[in-house]
């Protein structure tokens, strides 16, 4: 009887044993949403930080333009699952999320970044009128080259880079006019003879850090000089913003009429997160509620590769792999040792 109660108690003992084992495992996984450029900076980051990241990509084909990076990664202990969309993510109890694929799959992260950048959806705001507007509302996605506009009555709604690019490209093709809110900002492109970018550099702009960004602010038109000499020479039209659609014209703010061919919308992007709404981490206009990418409503989960995150180029290559890193370091678990780097 003694040597039987003994046997039973050595298995519960290795069943306690190998539970841990699977534990410690689980513990040190980092979720990643999206295996492009963010993600796999959020996966170095993670095995820096002595954590084993298991990057979850929609598509079949992961790391898009940094396959290399992506295979070198792979083989320090990175794994990469395509195909693997998520839909939804819930609370899991003292778990962490409760993570769900498309086709059913489902996995409790105790940890989550949200790597899909900040461009994955394009921001169309609502116009008042357009459900009767019998023209063609664009937006600047959807656009390709001038002959899928020329010879028609364009309207280009927006004051970045891209609707002044746009309107300028068309304007030798089309009847063109930049509509909107705000007159527009410049920025030269090349001070004294270097690009701006080597100037943010420099002077150490691109590391400035932002107290806060959920919204991120307006940018200046990077220019040349063409796109100011254009507007100067009416070669460009700029108006304010028009108040409605209706039928075939845009009633502009002064209440005059106008036929109109296609509204484009050079209106940007945003990220596309609608897999965290149930979560309650976005704001109503689906932008994820985070203080330098660390989510300010669920512990464990963190966001890489917005706009404006931490710094001006927190969404770009000069920026991504330091928001990763602060990132990793508050969400790696106490117990986990950092590990050194390798490239």
């Amino acid at each position: 009887m003694g040597q039987r109660l003994e046997e039973v108690l050595g298995g519960l003992r290795q069943l306690r044993r190998a539970h841990s084992r699977i534990r410690r495992r689980i513990r040190r996984r980092g979720w990643i949403v999206g295996a492009g450029q963010s993600g796999l900076a959020a996966a170095y980051a993670a095995l820096e930080q002595g954590l084993r990241p298991v990057l979850l990509e929609a598509s079949a084909r992961a790391a898009g333009s940094w396959p290399r990076y992506a295979a070198a990664l792979a083989g320090r202990g990175a794994e990469i699952r395509t195909g693997a969309r998520v839909t939804e993510v819930t609370e899991a109890g003292g778990d962490g999320f409760a993570v769900r694929l498309a086709g059913g799959g489902e996995l409790t992260a105790p940890r989550l970044i949200a790597a899909t950048g900040s461009f994955a959806r394009p921001h169309r705001p609502a116009l008042t009128g357009q459900d009767g507007f019998t023209g063609q509302i664009l937006h600047a996605a959807g656009y390709r080259h001038p002959q899928q506009v020329a010879g028609r009555r364009v309207i280009v709604v927006g004051a970045g880079n891209s609707a002044v690019q746009i309107a300028y490209e068309l304007a030798g093709q089309a009847r063109v006019t930049l509509a909107s809110r705000a007159p527009i900002r410049f920025l030269p492109q090349r001070p004294l003879g270097r690009d701006v970018h080597h100037w943010f550099r420099l002077t150490g702009f691109d590391r400035l850090p932002l107290r806060r960004a959920e919204r991120p602010p307006n940018q200046p038109v990077l220019d040349h000089g063409r796109y100011r000499a254009a507007l100067r020479s009416g070669r460009l039209e700029r108006r304010a913003m028009f108040t409605r659609l209706d039928g075939d014209e845009v009633i502009w703010a002064g209440g005059d009429r106008e036929h109109a061919d296609v509204i484009l919308l050079a209106t940007g992007y945003r990220p596309a997160l609608d897999w965290l709404a149930r979560l309650g981490a976005l704001t109503g206009d689906g932008r994820p509620r985070q203080r330098g990418g660390l989510s300010s409503t669920h512990r464990g989960l963190g966001f890489v590769g917005l706009e404006w995150q931490r710094t001006p180029a927190s969404n770009s290559l000069r920026g991504v792999g330091a928001d990763a890193r602060h990132l990793l370091r508050k969400l790696a678990p106490a117990g986990v040792s950092p590990v050194p780097a390798h490239p």
